[in-house]
């Protein structure tokens, strides 16, 4: 499929126009292709990382640890919102996710977990329990982990070492629209207004003016990242006892181009 070619906005109003004129355009491109991070996350928000739980439960050959992989209600980097439910069909139907190194799902020795080491599901928390400084509640995708020395020796130690704080879902698009602060757009007005209340981070949401709404996405992976587009993605804990056993059992240019690239996840 041909990508769009993104021109260069002078207004606000020439970008909606864009936007919602190509919307179904946009919308097919990015359900085409596989969202990774972009290393502009961290930018978004900011994370108090002190709350990690830590426990002699590990060993020096395996150690059990509980990430939060991906968290609804707020804008990521690719200007995407997911809604609560997103997952449910997929950790239903996919029990092949894995727990990788950077989205490196072709390459055997970036692989940390799988099979009957990980199990998945969604869970509900407040920001305040992630280490975000803000009210209200997430549906959290949750990876526990058995990560193993013998099978990623350099993620056994980040994770032993409590080096790693942020994670990042590997998926694809299966359902998502497109929300606009102006009322000239009647349906994408509607949008906006239905979530913005909803979103965490309702402030750049409000500056940006714009936001992908995705109410449905097939997770394929989950990765550890330095960065990822959403910051609020945290180890949980590190060699506590936790049990694993199976996926889904809990569902409940120039810079003004590649500034606008990222946002629209293209």
């Amino acid at each position: 499929m041909e990508k769009l070619d993104i021109p260069k906005f002078e207004t606000q109003k020439e970008l909606y126009d864009f936007l919602v004129t190509n919307k179904e355009a946009l919308i097919t491109q990015k359900c085409a292709a596989t969202k990774h991070a972009d290393g502009f996350g961290s930018n978004l928000v900011v994370i108090d990382k002190s709350f990690t739980e830590k426990s002699a439960a590990g060993s020096e050959t395996e150690m059990l640890v509980k990430v939060v992989i991906n968290t609804t209600g707020i804008m990521d980097s690719h200007s995407d919102v997911h809604i609560k439910g997103l997952w449910n069909k997929s950790l239903k139907e996919n029990k092949r996710l894995m727990h990788l190194q950077e989205h490196k799902s072709n390459e055997f020795n970036k692989i940390i977990s799988s099979g009957s080491d990980l199990k998945a599901y969604v869970k509900d928390f407040t920001w305040k329990e992630l280490g975000y400084d803000a009210e209200g509640s997430t549906e959290a995708l949750v990876f526990e982990s058995l990560v193993k020395r013998e099978r990623n020796p350099y993620m056994f130690e980040q994770y032993k070492n409590d080096w790693v704080d942020n994670h990042s879902v590997g998926m694809r698009y299966v359902k998502l629209n497109l929300a606009i602060n102006d009322a000239d757009y009647e349906k994408e007005k509607s949008l906006y207004d239905q979530h913005i209340e909803n979103i965490a981070n309702k402030a750049t949401a409000e500056k940006q003016g714009y936001f992908w709404v995705v109410t449905e996405a097939k997770a394929i992976e989950g990765s550890a990242v330095p960065n990822g587009s959403n910051a609020v993605t945290p180890t949980l804990s590190v060699g506590k006892e936790i049990e694993v056993g199976g996926a889904g059992e809990e569902t409940k240019d120039d810079a003004d181009t590649l500034a606008i690239k990222a946002f629209l996840g293209i």
